[in-house]
């Protein structure tokens, strides 16, 4: 019995140290928390809010501290698809996404249960009122200034949780299936109007380009009338020339010939033409000052060479 007394004490020690040793192990895990940079530590001790600890080595007293812990790195929230009234009656679906960074640890654990959670129901509310005050082509084509609007409006009211909203982005809009219908109309109809218009257009660069070419080749046509009519001007005007220099060279050899002829050629030559002017058909006769001067000549020639013949009066 002794033995067996022995026995059992010596196992309850060593199942009592052992506890023990577990014990200081679980205090030492609990009082003792490494704490990552993207992490921090909002510590409560008895309820009262005792700072917020973090990153490195941080010391928490068990049973009387307790801690939260907050990420604040940049995240995002994936805001399901919203259906929203536009200021003209119309339903839209829009789902979007929210970017956000906690800032104040203290104030996302203090002044709102689930901070996250408040994010994406304020933001559902809030895209349906910006939504409420545009129209449906405005929704669709103001994606960007809707971007904007939605981001301050989160950031204000989320400040207070010590949240800050960076960016807001749409991400699909999806309109009523008869205004899609009448969006891809629409979308046929311009585009058959821009085909029209760049046919228009190839169309009048064709006839802009023809016109050109036929002024091209009338200012060439007409350079080569001019080219040709001053060639046959030279061409004649070198004739012209050739023509008055052999005239010139002929008279000059006529004169040079004339030089030599007495008078008494010259009266033959006078007399020969009066004997084809008498021949001639005709009742009126030219003759010029010089033929009768001529004539006496002659008669003077002649009385001179035969007595028998009266001198020229």
């Amino acid at each position: 019995m002794n033995d067996f007394n022995q026995a059992f004490g010596g196992s309850s020690a060593i199942i009592l140290l052992i506890f023990v040793v577990l014990l200081v192990f679980w205090l030492i895990s609990r009082m003792i928390r490494i704490v990552p940079e993207t992490e921090r530590l909002v510590v409560l001790s008895l309820g009262r809010y005792a700072g917020t600890r973090g990153p490195g080595v941080v010391f928490v007293i068990p049973f009387v501290e307790q801690v939260r812990k907050v990420d604040v790195r940049e995240r995002f929230l994936d805001i399901p698809s919203q259906t929203g009234i536009t200021r003209d009656n119309a339903p839209i679906d829009i789902d979007f996404l929210v970017y956000y960074r906690v800032v104040e640890p203290k104030l996302a654990v203090l002044q709102v249960d689930n901070v996250v959670s408040a994010a994406v129901n304020i933001a559902t509310t809030t895209l349906r009122a910006v939504i409420g005050d545009l129209t449906l082509d405005d929704v669709l084509a103001k994606r960007e200034q809707i971007n904007d609007t939605l981001r301050i409006k989160l950031d204000e009211i989320t400040e207070r949780w010590g949240m800050k909203i960076t960016t807001v982005e749409i991400r699909e809009i999806k309109p009523p299936r008869e205004v899609q219908d009448a969006m891809n109309r629409q979308m046929s109809a311009e585009r058959e109007r821009r085909a029209t218009v760049t046919r228009a257009s190839g169309e009048r660069e064709a006839s802009i380009a023809v016109a050109e070419g036929e002024k091209q080749a009338s200012i060439l046509r007409a350079e080569g009338e001019k080219q040709r009519s001053i060639l046959e001007a030279e061409g004649q005007r070198q004739s012209q020339v050739l023509k008055a220099q052999g005239f010139a060279a002929a008279l000059q050899a006529i004169a040079s010939q004339a030089k030599d002829v007495d008078a008494n050629t010259m009266s033959l030559q006078y007399l020969d033409a009066l004997r084809e002017v008498g021949s001639s058909p005709s009742t009126k006769f030219v003759l010029p000052m010089e033929l009768t001067s001529m004539a006496q000549q002659l008669m003077t020639a002649m009385a001179a060479n035969n007595p028998k013949v009266p001198p020229a009066e």
